[in-house]
């Protein structure tokens, strides 16, 4: 994979990430050409085996193709993306003058490479160009490929606001904007990005706002920018939000016996692709360190990895060359593989709406998935606050051993597994197959992490003190030493004012510089250097340095030598 393909998304070849199709939420759905979409569409569509429509798609393309502002919620995994993508591509004007005409902000990376993926293969056959822009890239590929001209761009609030301030991306076009998994953006703390990127649009556009929630600064935000939006759900308002067709288990596990419940699950039969997540990025290298050590085919996706290792995890994870990826949080929302069977979360997710999409990677486009989570002692309140919140009517998880009989039969687990794969069973390529993408100084997988720019900020004051000392003392120290070529230092030497107001080397800068005296070399006679040896005799002596008597009261002896 090239650089340029690797800024605009995933090149044209590449069958990591196809537009899939799953089993429709109706069957009497009507299909996207009964709602007008464009042939061209349809036709794309059609060869990834999308024919019918979703029920949140179902209800937002009238409205959308008519052009109109709308808000549109539904739980993670029914069809957002193409709810906004297709009415996106129908109004694209092709070809374009190369000015963005539709721009869509989403919260994270992975999310961002996964809607850019998904608008490219819907209109492969009609010519658009659609970049995704986001960080821990380059910058320079990102401005050359806009400079060359795109039709759709879709990009995280922070570079997008980045190369918009620069002048590299232009705006004044945009007819269209999408804002996706809005209240995630508000959780990450771009809202105020989000404000600065709405302001920089025109006046006259279609707006479409699509979240799983909608809490208090969305719906004041949907106020401000979007115009009369109709807002739609695709369900009932008391339907829950936890997925019906995911299967749930929860265990309460000791910390030092996770790993092994988990290496045990990930052998239950008719497992497929699987999801680990942990709260922490140290954890889930920790995890996936010790699956692979294991015998699993295991990557991890956190922020500690460069974003070339990060892809290469993704990339390697949906052609199924590992089948367990481990990441955090910052995942939840940006992996769309509809093969995923198990969701385990290793640990307990921070609140309800955590754990909702934490298990909806599973479950998704009409599938069942399986959902355990391991609860630890302490995270008991956590999780009865979790199950309260969402009824689930398991306020106590059951105490579970990597050896609890109730975990095999629950899981469908084989008798007599270990915490290792059998030899036999090691039948994917594993992540080193997957090559990964360099983008010059990022880390690899594997090298120790650097310090951040926030370690390096939160520095204690005794550390820096503790440096400028070091600093400090050094520095003498390199002054006097003299260079490889056997000189001392050419610049002149300070007059340093000693007892009785005379001048060490009152000679002047020359008297002071033959003070050094140089060591004769072999079969060399000693260089004749009366004044120093003068000079000397008199200090030991006890005379000063001016050659008047006066005691000698403790001085350092050859100040110049």
């Amino acid at each position: 994979m090239t650089l340029e393909h690797s800024e605009a998304g995933l090149p044209e070849t590449d069958t990591s990430h196809p537009l899939t199709a799953g089993a429709p939420v109706k069957p009497e759905a009507p299909t996207f050409a009964e709602l007008g979409v464009r042939e061209e569409i349809v036709r794309a569509l059609a060869e990834a085996g999308i024919e019918r429509t979703f029920a949140i798609q179902e209800l937002t393309l009238p409205l959308a193709l008519a052009g109109d502002d709308l808000i549109g919620q539904a739980r993670t995994g029914m069809g957002k993306t193409l709810g906004f993508g297709v009415p996106l591509l129908q109004r694209l004007q092709t070809p374009g003058d190369g000015t963005p005409q539709a721009l869509v902000v989403v919260p994270t990376r992975e999310l961002c490479l996964q809607v850019s993926a998904d608008l490219r293969d819907a209109g492969k056959h009609m010519g658009g160009r659609v970049l995704s822009i986001y960080g821990g890239r380059p910058y320079e590929p990102q401005v050359a490929a806009l400079r060359k001209g795109v039709d759709i761009v879709v990009g995280t609030p922070g570079r997008l606001l980045d190369l918009a301030e620069q002048k590299h991306l232009v705006l004044g076009k945009v007819r269209g904007l999408v804002l996706d998994e809005a209240d995630e953006m508000l959780d990450l703390g771009f809202l105020p990005d989000i404000e600065r990127i709405l302001r920089m649009v025109p006046d006259q556009r279609q707006t479409m706002l699509f979240s799983a929630t909608m809490p208090g600064p969305i719906i004041t935000l949907a106020r401000t920018f979007l115009t009369q939006p109709t807002h739609i759900r695709a369900e009932e308002n008391d339907a829950s939000a936890v997925h019906e067709r995911t299967e749930q288990f929860v265990y309460r596990a000791h910390s030092l016996d996770k790993i092994e419940v988990v290496a045990r699950s990930l052998q239950a039969e008719g497992r497929g692709l699987t999801m680990v997540f942990t709260r922490t990025k140290r954890t889930a290298q920790k995890v996936a360190d010790e699956l692979t050590e294991r015998g699993f085919a295991a990557g991890a996706v956190h922020g500690d990895l460069g974003q070339g290792a990060r892809e290469q995890a993704l990339r390697a994870f949906r052609s199924g060359k590992v089948d367990v990826l481990v990441c955090t949080d910052v995942a939840a929302r940006g992996i769309d593989v509809t093969d995923v069977t198990h969701v385990i979360n290793y640990q307990c997710p921070e609140d309800e709406k955590t754990y909702v999409h934490r298990i909806g990677r599973t479950g998704r486009a009409g599938k069942t998935g399986v959902a355990v989570t391991l609860v630890d002692w302490d995270e008991e309140p956590r999780w009865k606050s979790i199950s309260d919140a969402l009824g689930l009517g398991k306020p106590a998880p059951v105490e579970t051993y990597s050896t609890s009989a109730h975990l095999f039969a629950d899981l469908g687990i084989p008798a007599g597994s270990t915490g290792r794969l059998p030899i036999g069973m090691r039948t994917r390529a594993g992540l080193d197959a997957e090559p990964e993408e360099d983008f010059g100084g990022k880390r690899r997988r594997g090298e120790s992490a650097a310090p951040t720019r926030a370690r390096r900020v939160r520095a204690t004051g005794a550390s820096r003190a503790r440096a400028n000392t070091e600093a400090a003392a050094s520095r003498p120290a390199a002054a006097a030493a003299p260079d490889e070529a056997g000189e001392g230092d050419s610049r002149p030497r300070r007059r340093r004012r000693r007892r009785g107001g005379a001048e060490d080397g009152a000679e002047g800068t020359t008297a002071t510089a033959s003070s050094v005296t140089a060591e004769p070399t072999q079969g060399e006679a000693p260089a004749d250097n009366k004044p120093a040896r003068a000079r000397r005799r008199r200090r030991r002596s006890g005379a000063d340095v001016a050659g008047e008597p006066g005691a000698n009261t403790g001085d350092t002896p050859g100040g110049a030598d």
